[in-house]
């Protein structure tokens, strides 16, 4: 009897790339279990769920994969795409046998604190310090008065809810504060210029760039807005490619997918963050439609083994456009969906909130309802497609 291929899944959310990542493997005909730390009712199209409390506790993992082996399965691939999960996956892998994920690589890229100490001295690192708890929050601020403003953030966080912008020692004492339960915190150099998202994979000590896009941000940094391609000039290309092989490779990533977060500021590159994955929400999808490429699948297939082959041909101008609500309440009912869509331009509008689920003015990422993605012969157009359709969404909400 021929064994199964499976790929093993380490957590998942209700929608976006972990969610996309099951129905994908299951396209390339493979067997997929979903490891949850609890039972998703939305999450059907996993083959088989394996609930365990505590998704961090890898010899409980171990047992169930030993069933799995036991019942014809022949574990392929484990992976995760959620945080803190990307290198406790990589570690099974490794365990099984899988080959060499580059398992403590990822673990140290999802430290923050780790990340900057690793880089210090490249060209792309911006100033950074670090507080520690018991520190001297006055004499902290008064030694860093002329680096003011500063973006303070816990050193294993997830998402904008977690950053702070402060330009004074009595707005660093007030999220510090905020902060008390996260310590050690990260004090970094603010970063004026655009930012930039990079999609890259590394196959074989390779680094491989899949995808550079222009972000939006409001003034809670929470991303609004993704235009790809990014429009670059020859030599900040040359350079951005420079940039993140050199910080891949000081992190010691030999195998894995990663984004990374950058700002161009004053002619030169400057690393925001890095994180061990693919980035979540509907990327997959944003550059699917500019490029027809399947980023995600040629992701999959590199965990299989197999070399990814990121699509070459020149992409559509596409824009995605992320939507959030002012008022806090019920989900009720939204109109103006199929008008939306059948506005030219408009390829995908995409829905997080269904009835009943509560909405609320933005504090993170996950706060977006909403994503619009449009494609044209010009950015230019491209956004105004996005924006015309926005403006057909209604939201009825009942106040809390």
């Amino acid at each position: 009897m021929k064994k199964m291929q499976t790929i093993v899944f380490l957590g998942s959310r209700g929608y976006g790339t972990s969610h996309e990542a099951i129905k994908t493997a299951k396209e390339l005909g493979c067997y997929t279990v979903l490891i949850s730390d609890r039972y998703r009712s939305g999450l059907t199209e996993a083959d088989e769920l394996i609930c365990v409390p505590d998704l961090a506790e890898r010899n409980e993992i171990l047992v169930r994969l030993k069933k799995l082996e036991d019942k014809g399965n022949r574990i392929a691939a484990c992976l995760s795409f959620i945080d803190p999960y990307v290198s406790c996956a990589a570690q099974l892998s490794e365990e099984l046998g899988l080959g060499d994920f580059s398992s403590g690589a990822l673990a140290l890229a999802e430290d923050k604190t780790a990340v900057r100490n690793k880089l210090k001295g490249l060209k792309s690192s911006p100033f950074f310090s670090v507080i520690d708890k018991g520190i001297d929050i006055r004499g902290f601020a008064l030694c860093h008065a002329e680096r003011f403003p500063l973006i303070l953030k816990p050193s294993v966080s997830n998402g904008s809810k977690d950053i702070k912008l402060v330009k004074s020692e009595g707005e660093m004492k007030e999220a510090l504060y905020a902060f008390k339960d996260k310590q050690p915190i990260l004090a970094e150099e603010y970063l004026d210029g655009p930012q930039y998202l990079i999609e890259a994979a590394v196959y074989k000590g390779e680094v491989l760039i899949a995808a550079v896009i222009e972000q939006e941000w409001n003034e809670s940094f929470i991303i609004t807005g993704y235009a790809f391609p990014a429009e670059l000039s020859r030599d900040a290309a040359l350079s951005l490619t420079d940039a993140v092989r050199d910080i891949v490779q000081h992190i010691g990533i030999e195998h894995g997918s990663c984004h990374l977060e950058m700002r161009y500021v004053k002619g030169r590159w400057k690393l925001v963050e890095i994180n061990p994955r693919m980035s979540g929400g509907w990327m997959n999808k944003i550059i699917e439609t500019g490029t027809g490429g399947n980023l995600l699948k040629e992701v999959l297939k590199m965990q299989l083994g197999e070399e990814p082959v990121f699509h070459e041909s020149i992409p559509r101008s596409t824009y995605a456009r992320y939507l959030t609500v002012n008022t806090a309440g019920r989900l009720l009912h939204i109109s103006g969906i199929e008008q939306a869509m059948n506005l030219d331009g408009i390829e995908h509008v995409l829905l997080k909130t269904e009835r009943g689920c509560i909405v609320r003015p933005p504090k993170s990422m996950g706060d977006r309802f909403a994503c619009i993605i449009a494609a044209a012969d010009t950015m230019q157009h491209a956004k105004k497609a996005a924006r015309d359709a926005a403006k057909r969404l209604r939201l009825y909400v009942e106040p809390l």
